[in-house]
């Protein structure tokens, strides 16, 4: 399966005390780097997304909203727990006493106070436990939202190669012929610039300048690297760093075969093959 690093998964999860929210989307990145918003209820579950989500991707730079809203009626009934805000009374009166310098508590300490709302507060431990579950539910989308889009991407990097395939192919038997006809061209200019020059001084220097407009090695690379990208699009796994080498290698090919070029058809040929491997290399950018 080939995973592109854009991805996007939404969900929510609908709870007695309130509702989980999820929001999963991720763009490519060189490495795999996680973003996390969270509640100040959920900030705990951290350490357990990144685990998560760290087996089950290689690159990319995912961004994670988890949230959580109190249902209306959970609001409404949320009153203090008068008997802890009595023992805290208590409490603060027997402090000061022994310490009559101490600050007394704030209404915002009250607030705060673990249990000051009683059973109205949403159970921890719960909550934490259901938004696990919710994220490994939106986690499961979220990939197969990579995947659509690895497949579509895959589709098109091989049609780019198919089209690449094209070209050498009708190019390949050409190239003798032309570079036949252009050293018949350079021996008779060779031969009224040496002057009285032999044949074979002339022949050489033509066999020297073949050599070096030879381009048979380039075009079977050509080939030997497309080989290449079908089978890594056709593996499991990750595959975007293998394929980025390859458009690399690919790239390098057109650029030698059009210095080699003699005749404008080859020169044609090699700038649409470099058109053609710039938009896969576009498109392997996205894939992790």
């Amino acid at each position: 399966m080939i995973y592109s690093m854009t991805g996007y998964a939404a969900k929510t999860l609908d709870l007695e005390c309130g509702a989980l929210n999820i929001e999963l989307k991720s763009v490519n990145f060189r490495y795999l780097d996680f973003q996390f918003r969270a509640c100040e209820e959920l900030r705990v579950v951290e350490p357990a997304l990144r685990e998560l989500f760290g087996a089950r991707l290689t690159r990319g730079k995912l961004e994670c909203r988890l949230g959580f809203s109190a249902a209306s009626t959970h609001i409404q009934q949320t009153m203090l727990n008068t008997e802890l805000l009595q023992r805290l009374r208590g409490l603060e009166a027997q402090v000061r006493n022994e310490l009559p310098s101490a600050a007394p508590l704030t209404v915002s300490d009250i607030l705060r106070w673990p249990g000051m709302f009683g059973d109205a507060s949403p159970d921890g431990e719960a909550l934490v436990s259901a938004a696990l579950a919710l994220a490994r539910d939106a986690l499961d989308d979220f990939t197969a939202s990579r995947a659509r889009e690895g497949e579509k991407l895959a589709a098109v990097i091989l049609e780019r190669a198919r089209r690449i395939r094209e070209l050498v192919r009708d190019v390949e038997p050409r190239v003798p012929a032309a570079q036949a006809a252009f050293q018949e061209k350079l021996k008779l200019r060779l031969a009224e610039a040496l002057g009285s020059a032999d044949d074979e001084r002339i022949r050489q220097e033509v066999a020297v300048f073949a050599a070096r407009i030879d381009v048979a090695e380039e075009l079977a690379r050509l080939s030997t690297h497309l080989d290449e990208v079908e089978r890594v699009l056709k593996a499991d796994g990750a595959c975007g760093k293998r394929l980025d080498f390859l458009m690399q290698e690919l790239n390098r090919e057109a650029n030698t075969l059009g210095s080699k070029s003699v005749v404008a058809e080859i020169s044609q040929t090699a700038m649409e093959l470099k058109l053609l491997i710039e938009q896969m290399r576009e498109q392997v950018q996205n894939l992790e």
